[in-house]
């Protein structure tokens, strides 16, 4: 994602700065104070409250992808 771009984002619950994660061909925008992914769809940041993903779970999830390879 360009950085710019993610400059200017902002997590919608707390209006702190995101940064980007990945797990596997997954990636997301993380919020370290709410603990919780946005979703990142065909290039597109999806930044709804009700579409973060808790950032155990994310990391949960990208943990048990990687012993299947």
């Amino acid at each position: 994602m360009d950085k710019e771009f993610l400059a200017i984002l902002a997590c919608p619950r707390c209006r702190s700065s995101l940064e980007e994660v990945s797990r596997g061909t997954e990636s997301g925008l993380s919020c370290a104070p709410c603990a919780l992914v946005y979703p990142i769809r065909e290039s597109i940041p999806v930044l709804l409250p009700e579409e973060g993903i808790p950032a155990a779970l994310w990391e949960e999830e990208g943990d048990r992808g990687a012993r299947r390879d």
